[in-house]
Formats: C-alpha cells, structure tokens, sequence
C-alpha cells in the first residue's frame, strides 16, 4: 500500500475541475497511476479518485487530500502539515505560494520558513516530495506593466525559494511558471485562475512522467484529453457573477491598496531611471530569506518504500541511503509532447 497526501491551495484542492458534487484535480488524478493495479485501467483509476477533498482509496493506493483553498505557506506548516504527519505518507505534494504573494502582508522569509519547516518534516519521515514552483499571477490575470511586475517580483522569490528547498529534500519538481503555461487558454477554467480539467491532467501527467523516470510510478498515466467540455463564456461569466465577485471584493479590501501603492513606485522609479533598484531590493530581500533556512542539505533522503508491480520496493526499499539529486524539472511548455 502507497499513501500519497496532497498539501497546498486551491490549485491543490482541485478548483477548476468539478466531478459530481466535488471537486478532483491534479493530485486525485495522478494517485490512481502511482502503483500498477491489473484491475484498473487509467479510466477507471480517474472515476475511483474523483473526490478531491476527502480519502479515496483505489487498489494498491490510499490518496488524502489535505489541501485548502486561500491556504498560505503558514497555513501548509500549522494545519496541514500535522494532519500529513499522521496520515505518514510515502510520496506527498507541497505546491503552495501564489496566496501568498497576492497578500499585502507578503514576507518572502515567512514564506521560506514554513515552506522549509513543512519539506524538512516530510523528508524526515521518508516521504518523497512533490514541488512545483508557480506561473506570475499578474501575467495569469492580464494586469498592465505597472500593476503586474511587483507582482511577478513576489512570484520569482517564491519560485527561487522553491527551487532551493526541492533541491535540498531531493524533490521532483515541476515548473508550472512555464509562459506557455499561461498563454495556453485550454488549459485553463472559466475563472482564468485555475486550471480547468485539461490543465489538472496536464499536470499530472507530467508529475507521473517525472515520478516514471525516478522509478517512482509504476501504473498508467493519467489521460490528458478533458472528458467535460472546455468552459464556456456563459461559464466565465456565471463564475464572475458568482463566486468571482467575492474573490475580487476580498482582493480589493486585502492586497488592492498595497498592489496601488507597489504600482505608484513602479511608475516613479520608471520615470526617473531606477527601476533596477526595485529589482535590486527584491533580490536582496530574496538573499535574507535564503539565508534564514540555509544550511548543510541532508546528505541522503531517509528511506520510502513504494510497492512496484510485482510488489518490489523502490531502491530505497534495500535501506541504502539514497543520495539528494538536483531536483527534476520539466517545463509545461514540453507537455503537449
């Protein structure tokens, strides 16, 4: 028996693709191909994680999703994270960080130590992680220049913080901050937000193709052809109608007046020449949260089974150290392959 645990957001918790009365997503999708099951196909390893939000078990595979919508990197290490440790899981996600850079009260340290304190528990306890570092959420929701590249700057340092910790823990990691990622509109739901049930199964199938390769799954990949049909206008429509006009209400009272005041120095350091300052600030506010979780990277990832075909553990099985790789990264622009 393998557990996966999914930790995160929304994107995480499966917005964007609806199944029933619930939601499922990338996570619930990629559980089902983790461990070959001659009982189940990959269609049938779909329809047996549908539920998103919850436990669903499918042959070899016990799937938990503990991700939360609106969740920050904190949230991930002080609620999500215990509840993982519990579950002790063999392979888990930890794809959290855009929340938090669409936050006037965004700290790039904050978020690098909850971000180290959650990666660094899991590995402790033998789990093989799963990152992804996150498209610019400017760029996502089409805000002009002065508006979008503070926010751009926010999302790199969450990235670059990403990428360090993947490093360190020996996580597969997979670039979602892809241009083609954002620019691809079939990959996306009627809030423009979220992945629709195209990009859901983009990614995990890219995640599997990337477990696959580190000798880490061993059932069918998850299909990538939408069963829905791609949302509508009438779609993105009911959904500003809806749901959107609490998103952006909350927007407007939580980061609109910060993003104003980060735009009105964009637009004065532009005028005057000194833009690079703006980036130099960024770059060392980065430095300082590096520096607050450097340290010696472990020197081996302790040992998680997972059960091959034929009921053989992975190499880790043997209890042999396994060295800490540089993290495997494949961007989405590659995943139309």
């Amino acid at each position: 028996m393998v557990r996966f645990a999914a930790l995160g957001d929304s994107l995480t918790a499966g917005v964007g693709d609806p199944v029933g009365d619930g939601l499922r997503g990338w996570a619930a999708l990629l559980a089902g191909g983790l461990v070959a099951d001659d009982a189940d196909d990959a269609d049938n390893a779909d329809a047996d994680d549908a539920g998103g939000s919850g436990e669903a078990a499918g042959g070899a595979v016990r799937f938990r999703n503990f991700a939360v919508a609106g969740a920050r990197a904190r949230d991930v290490a002080a609620f999500q994270l215990p509840r993982a440790l519990a579950y002790r899981p063999d392979v888990v996600s930890v794809v959290v960080g855009m929340n938090d850079a669409l936050r006037r009260t965004f700290d790039i340290t904050e978020v690098a130590l909850a971000l180290d304190r959650t990666c660094a528990a899991l590995s402790a306890r033998g789990a093989v992680l799963l990152t992804a570092c996150l498209p610019d959420p400017g760029a996502v929701l089409g805000l002009p220049g002065p508006l979008a590249r503070p926010l751009a700057r926010r999302q790199r340092q969450v990235d670059a913080v990403v990428h360090t910790l993947s490093a360190r823990y020996g996580a597969v990691h997979l670039h979602l901050a892809d241009a083609a990622w954002v620019a691809d509109r079939t990959l996306w739901s009627a809030d423009r937000l979220h992945p629709g049930e195209r990009g859901h199964r983009t990614i995990a199938a890219r995640f599997h193709a990337l477990l696959a390769e580190r000798g880490l799954a061993h059932g069918a990949a998850p299909g990538r052809e939408p069963r829905q049909p791609p949302p509508s206008r009438a779609d993105a429509l009911r959904w500003l109608a809806t749901a959107g006009t609490g998103w952006v209400l909350r927007r407007c009272h939580d980061l609109l007046p910060d993003l104003i005041r980060l735009a009105g120095a964009e637009v004065r350091h532009r005028a005057r020449g000194t833009g690079a300052l703006l980036d130099l600030r960024a770059e060392q506010s980065l430095a300082a949260a590096l520096a607050a979780v450097s340290g010696p990277a472990p020197a081996s990832v302790p040992p998680a089974v997972l059960a091959g075909p034929a009921g053989v553990g992975s190499p880790a099985a043997s209890g042999r150290p396994v060295p800490v790789p540089v993290p495997t990264a494949v961007p989405l622009a590659t995943m139309g392959e």
